[in-house]
């Protein structure tokens, strides 16, 4: 297990997917204060298998009820979402809230469109549609479902690369750490994640060390009394 935190991006990236998982980042930011770092239960991987690990670009959507936008640098039916896709950079995550969940916030263009780009993936508070052409992709997305209602006359951009929070969960900065898995999406702010990397690596090597205990046969309660892990 690497015993380091990188400092490069795309290694950084691919240890998370290799050696981390939301389950363990949880736990020690609960253990360092920070209590409130999951998204939203129902924003889940659109296959158990995904697992997604980048840099946040946070967007914000909004409701209308019509097709043109009677002001702004993009007076189209999306708002500013296209200038918000094409501005993903290399490892980073679109990552969307604001919207009601009357319509999908993500589809199968976007995604390819976000691949072409370099992303690490989307996250959506709320749907997705399209899921068979994502799934061909194999592009990361998390969201609450999937629902073929376009956003058109819903829905659009308002801003971009600006902070937003999710209902009754946690506020996403950009340039954020976001680590998706099977078990949800958590948040690592970027001002602690090398103190959150260094635990989490810790905790992972201590919680195989508390499996081969349980194989010999030790009970939780010492085991726990013993590692504080369990």
């Amino acid at each position: 297990m690497s015993a380091t935190v990188p400092t490069d991006d795309t290694a950084l990236f691919a240890m998370m997917r290799q050696e981390l998982f939301t389950a363990v980042l949880g736990d020690v930011m609960d253990v360092m204060g920070l209590r409130h770092q999951f998204l939203p239960p129902e924003i889940r991987a659109l296959t158990p298998e995904m697992v997604l690990a980048g840099r946040a670009m946070p967007v914000l959507e909004a409701d209308c009820a019509t097709d043109t936008a009677s002001r702004g640098p993009v007076s189209d039916a999306f708002g500013l979402m296209f200038s918000a896709l094409d501005d993903l950079k290399p490892g980073e995550v679109y990552i969307c809230t604001g919207a009601s969940p009357r319509y999908a916030l993500w589809g199968g263009l976007m995604s390819g469109r976000a691949m072409a780009l370099g992303a690490a993936g989307a996250v959506l508070g709320g749907f997705h549609r399209d899921t068979r052409e994502i799934r061909g992709l194999g592009f990361p997305v998390f969201s609450a479902g999937s629902y073929a209602q376009d956003q058109r006359l819903r829905g659009r951009v308002i801003d971009y690369r600006c902070p937003i929070e999710f209902p009754n969960a946690c506020r996403v900065e950009p340039g954020d750490l976001i680590m998706g898995d099977v078990d949800g999406v958590v948040i690592v702010p970027r001002a602690a994640e090398e103190e959150v990397l260094r635990a989490a690596l810790a905790k992972v090597q201590g919680e195989g060390q508390v499996r081969a205990m349980i194989e010999a046969g030790q009970s939780t309660a010492e085991i726990f009394a013993r590692t504080g892990i369990m």
